[in-house]
């Protein structure tokens, strides 16, 4: 393993660095010392895989190097499979600086191998003390060790604008159809089974698939379980449902109510309409069925096939890109899908025990949850990626463009939206110059619409 204990990976420094008692940095970057610039390489190791690492080598990665003098070599596992990375970690007892051991961090904490970051914050940390305010005390990691050892990613006072997770269909079988009702996993059986009688094939010949599930690795949470919950209108609670008055908990799936979803699922395969290879599929399969766009449906979380929904539009393909739909088994349940759920001090990043300068890296994370990191890190550079008028932060319309259309070359290529390693603010939170801190707020999210959205939305009487 090539972590900071081999010559070849180990974290570079020019000169030595003095900085363990460094001052308090307001993360201004024309304050900092001429040590706190010396150029120093960070190894980082995340358990998601990220196949848009740019080695911050885009605009923004470079001006993070100039301002702090921080370069990250990053390193991601294979298919987004963390396990193996993590526990090899540990049975070598070596370790790169930074970690982001998403479900594999209780290996690393048990083996001692993360640092206890309160001091860190208290002493070199400002902006995440003053980032997580009032949650500092949801950081500790038990009512026993009040000790952090993770900082979250999850935004701080982050408010909903659009659900993450639900049920997708093609904008092209939504228009042939003349856009008809869709709240239950019957009408939206009914939409599929009436494109898919007329339409075996693309425009190109590719054998159209109705519904397919990302289920052959760890995402079987994200488009089989976490749906079922989803439409039996219970929140989400990770793999456990809490009753809401005695408390108890159990396994969501034992549910009976989660039981009829997973029949409606056997009778979609029963009736030739799920994509028989979806509980055996790799991820990379699942992709590249999205990106050809012959998939009509999909139950899945945004995130999980924005890249794929990218290629779609940068080849002009808008009508086979997805419209959402709050979808339930019936129409006696409701969604909770933003139900507020407080502030979830979850996943995140953590420094081991293997990081030479600690105190370097904290500055550098403090500087990332500074007012200005925020914005360089969500908006990009002003000037260049955004600019200002009367007051408020705007992006321009040749920016806007490759931003919606070619999602991959302009998150490649800028930046943004890459270098969320750690604390952040969340959507809807505003800065102290009235800007949203994120692009992501109810005018810019229907700036952002394409023609294909636009149809849709206007179809059902929706604004967004």
């Amino acid at each position: 393993m090539k972590f900071s204990k081999t010559k070849a990976a180990s974290i570079l420094m020019i000169g030595a660095l003095l900085v363990a008692a460094g001052c308090e940095s307001s993360g201004n970057s024309a304050e900092r010392t001429k040590e706190e610039l010396t150029p120093m390489t960070i190894n980082f190791v995340a358990g998601d895989n990220n196949p848009y690492w740019d080695d911050m080598q885009s605009e923004v990665g470079k001006l993070i190097t100039q301002k702090t003098g921080i370069s990250i070599k990053a390193q991601f596992p294979a298919g987004g499979n963390d396990g193996d990375i993590f526990a090899l970690m540990v049975a070598s007892n070596e370790y790169p600086d930074l970690v982001a051991a998403k479900g594999s961090v209780s290996k690393l904490k048990d083996a001692g191998a993360l640092i206890d970051l309160a001091p860190l914050i208290e002493e070199h940390a400002p902006n995440i003390k003053k980032l997580y305010s009032a949650y500092m005390k949801r950081l500790r990691w038990s009512s026993d060790d009040h000790g952090i050892y993770v900082l979250p990613t999850a935004g701080v006072d982050q408010q909903y604008f659009k659900p993450i997770g639900g049920f997708q269909l093609q904008h092209a079988v939504m228009k042939e159809l003349g856009y008809p009702q869709i709240k239950t996993v019957k009408d939206y059986e009914n939409a599929l089974s009436a494109y898919y009688d007329k339409h075996k094939t693309t425009a190109d010949g590719k054998p159209i698939i109705p519904l397919s599930l990302n289920a052959g690795e760890w995402q079987i949470l994200i488009t089989t379980t976490n749906p079922a919950v989803a439409t039996t209108g219970a929140p989400d609670e990770g793999e456990f449902y809490i009753d809401p008055e005695t408390y108890e908990a159990k396994f969501h799936y034992l549910r009976p109510e989660e039981k009829e979803y997973f029949r409606w699922l056997n009778h979609m395969h029963d009736n030739g309409l799920l994509d028989p290879e979806s509980f055996v599929q790799k991820y990379g399969q699942y992709r590249a069925k999205v990106a050809s766009g012959r998939v009509l449906g999909l139950i899945d979380a945004d995130w999980d096939f924005a890249g794929e929904v990218a290629v779609l539009k940068r080849e002009g393909k808008y009508d086979q890109t997805y419209a959402h739909f709050p979808v339930t088994l019936n129409e006696s349940y409701k969604r909770l899908d933003f139900q507020d759920t407080g502030y979830l001090a979850g996943t995140g990043i953590s420094i081991t025990k293997s990081a030479k300068y600690p105190v370097r890296i904290i500055k550098f994370m403090d500087f990332l949850a500074s007012d200005e990191g925020q914005v360089l890190v969500n908006w990009g550079i002003e000037g260049k990626h955004y600019k200002v008028e009367n007051g408020k932060r705007v992006i321009p319309d040749d920016i806007l463009a490759m931003k919606v259309n070619d999602t991959l070359n302009f998150r490649k290529t800028t930046g943004i939206d890459m270098y969320r390693l750690g604390p952040s603010y969340g959507n809807g939170v505003k800065d102290p110059t009235g800007n949203y801190y994120t692009t992501i707020f109810p005018e810019q999210i229907e700036k952002e619409y394409t023609q294909a959205d636009r149809e849709t939305l206007a179809a059902y009487n929706i604004k967004s």
